[in-house]
């Protein structure tokens, strides 16, 4: 069951990132407002991507539940509930930079089942089940993913690693995850920050990246992806509330997942 699963997520992931390349190929979009903050964006994008997904979902998965950033919670009645986030990186998007995916999760009790993250401007569909291996299919052929246990350029500790982040929408927040990052920039190999918290999870389990962390994520930004990195064999740690800054994740292979939460949590 959760092999159909998977590719029903991947089928909405691909639905909702085609209509959304169109949307940007078209230009700026007009319809945008605000919603936490005057930096967290929603745009008419957003919207048709999750109407879409949700319409392919109710025909196919009538009893499921759903949660999406942009359309609340349903419980359904069939013990799954799907979590959608059918725009990560919304900003991006807004400025046209290709920095965006579609993420797509089905959960039971136990956590996700299967998801996939999709982006549309490199054709890249990441995906796991649980239970099976995390893969990725693109321009390049299909692979299987493993994160990176080592660097291949030298060194394999936190001085050789390059970790993702993001920052949150609440000015008060951003400036406390500066301090973070300031305690972190002398002891990895550099830090990047593009803008969607799925696609950083992807690239993670792809081995783009050696780590990613971010506080402020909600199910949605990563609900398909924490299941790639697992199903990759990284490890993810929760980052508990402190000192105002609020509850978040840390992935990254076993060997440097306790350095950086050390400093980062």
């Amino acid at each position: 069951m959760s092999e159909q699963l998977a590719d029903l997520a991947a089928e909405a992931a691909r639905l909702a990132g085609g209509l959304l390349l169109e949307r940007a190929r078209r230009g700026a979009e007009s319809g945008v407002s605000s919603k936490s903050t005057p930096t967290d964006l929603v745009s008419e994008a957003d919207l048709a991507a999750e109407h879409a997904i949700r319409e392919l979902l109710g025909a196919r998965r009538p009893e499921d539940g759903f949660l999406g950033e942009e359309g609340g919670d349903e419980p359904g009645t069939s013990g799954l509930r799907w979590i959608v986030d059918p725009l990560d990186g919304t900003v991006n998007f807004l400025f046209g930079i290709p920095q965006w995916s579609v993420s797509v999760a089905v959960a039971d009790g136990d956590g996700a089942l299967a998801g996939a993250v999709y982006d549309p401007n490199r054709d890249e569909l990441f995906t796991a089940r649980r239970g099976g291996p995390a893969r990725l299919s693109g321009p390049g052929g299909d692979s299987e993913l493993h994160g990176r246990a080592a660097d291949p350029r030298g060194g394999d500790g936190l001085a050789a690693a390059m970790v993702a982040t993001g920052l949150a929408y609440e000015a008060g927040v951003r400036e406390r995850q500066a301090q973070v990052l300031a305690r972190l920039a002398g002891q990895v190999r550099d830090i990047r920050r593009l803008g969607s918290a799925a696609l950083d999870l992807a690239w993670t389990a792809a081995g783009r990246y050696d780590a990613y962390f971010e506080r402020t994520v909600k199910p949605w930004d990563i609900a398909a992806g924490e299941l790639i990195c697992r199903s990759a064999g990284l490890g993810v740690r929760e980052l508990a509330e402190r000192e105002g800054l609020p509850w978040g994740i840390l992935v990254a292979s076993e060997h440097l997942l306790g350095e950086l939460a050390e400093i980062v949590g």
